[in-house]
């Protein structure tokens, strides 16, 4: 019976021992820190980034030309070819360091598995030679000097087990910490591969954008000054607009969708703030009339997809030679929109609206358009629109913000 509880008393031992060390909260809780590559080349690929933005900065505040914006371009795209390059590099520095993350947990599981085993022998060991009474050591002991010298043993042996009771939990600290670095690593490697298929799809874009730039001006300095001046007037007039109707502050809970499509209002808080073609200065709210107009027609054809953010984020192509103002012909979401014009007047509007037309109005008696509407019912001069504008600009009358007389342009979309 002594026998079985003495069996029974290192069993329990040997478990409390064993959950303690798998429950091990040790005061050093700083990772292992892991050896990694020579970083010189991200660090040079850092510099040349950060002097090409400057390069860009300085050449974006010049006077607009040709020349200066292809410049801009083409440094534009050696930045991203440089991003690329970065995030290549990290990516495999990364990589090299969980390889030897890997290596290290494989070691560690190791060097744990057998510090444990050792430890449980040690326990058993140690508990029955504690089980041993002193008068025991001494009736054995051949003399006192003998009886020292054991006792001698026993307290060195009991030294041994705390020092290997510590070894076995900082083995075990340190496998959790390589545990860590090899996760957090294993993340930052998925955000990095990320980062490097937008930069890789920012890229093309980039020398699409260029490419459309030379063809929209055919390389001519003059066509490119020509079409940046009917740009900069038909924004200058969207502006006015804004400034007559008294500023264009941002409103929420805007959006409408019905059977019809969806109402968007280019001052809503999901986008009013939002830079379009990520020109500065040039906001949706204030300059996303023809936008928003656009994106609701888009709605009705069955594209509830293509919001305004859509449009006014997409690639600069979609915009007349680098500006914010849009184009007629566009691509978003690889679907292709086209607006075409049929008339400068109200006398181009069908008599009985049947498909949403986008008409432009000139709130200032010239000859270019200040707002664009969506017209989406009505005949005969009684339209309903929908207005990106004015608050809660869904199914008005036209006339009672408009008059037919102030159309200049008259619209079409095809998709």
């Amino acid at each position: 019976m002594t026998k079985v509880i003495k069996i029974f008393s290192i069993l329990v031992f040997v478990s409390v021992i064993f959950i303690f060390t798998n429950s091990f909260s040790y005061s050093d809780t700083t990772p292992t820190p892991t050896p990694t590559p020579d970083n010189s080349q991200i660090i040079d690929l850092q510099n040349k980034i950060s002097g090409l933005e400057s390069t860009i900065s300085n050449l974006q505040s010049q006077e607009k030309t040709l020349s200066s914006q292809i410049a801009i371009m083409d440094n534009q795209i050696k930045l991203t070819e440089y991003q690329i390059q970065s995030t290549e590099e990290q990516i495999t520095s990364l990589t090299l360091d969980i390889d030897t993350a890997t290596k290290k947990i494989t070691s560690l599981q190791g060097a744990l598995n057998s510090s444990i085993a050792v430890l449980i022998n040690r326990i058993v060991a140690t508990y029955e030679i504690g089980t041993i009474q002193p008068i025991q050591v001494l009736l054995t002991s051949g003399s006192a000097s003998d009886f020292l010298q054991r006792l001698n043993y026993l307290k060195l042996a009991q030294e041994h087990d705390k020092q290997l009771i510590y070894d076995t939990q900082q083995a075990k600290v340190d496998y959790s910490n390589q545990k860590t670095i090899f996760e957090n690593e294993k993340k930052q490697v998925e955000l990095l591969n990320q980062q490097l298929q937008a930069y890789t799809a920012q890229l093309d874009q980039e020398k699409q954008a260029k490419q459309d730039l030379l063809t929209q001006t055919q390389g001519s300095e003059a066509t490119y000054q020509s079409l940046l001046a009917q740009a900069q007037a038909q924004l200058a007039g969207f502006s006015s607009f804004v400034t007559n109707q008294g500023g264009a502050s941002i409103l929420s809970g805007q959006t409408v969708c019905d059977s019809w499509g969806c109402y968007y209002n280019q001052r809503d808080s999901q986008w009013g703030n939002m830079l379009i073609n990520g020109q500065s200065g040039y906001s949706m709210a204030e300059y996303g009339c023809l936008i928003t107009s656009v994106a609701m027609v888009a709605s009705h054809m069955g594209h509830k997809d293509i919001l305004p953010s859509t449009i006014a984020g997409s690639q600069n192509s979609n915009f007349a030679v680098g500006t914010a103002l849009l184009k007629f012909s566009i691509d978003v979401n690889g679907t292709s929109i086209t607006r075409n014009e049929i008339g400068t007047s109200a006398n181009a509007i069908p008599n009985t609206i049947t498909q949403p037309i986008i008409v432009g109005i000139s709130y200032d008696g010239g000859p270019i358009a200040d707002h664009f509407v969506v017209l989406t019912g009505g005949s005969n001069g009684n339209y309903t629109m929908d207005d990106p504008f004015v608050p809660n600009g869904h199914e008005v009358p036209f006339t009672d913000h408009y008059s037919l007389s102030s159309i200049v342009e008259v619209e079409t979309v095809s998709m």
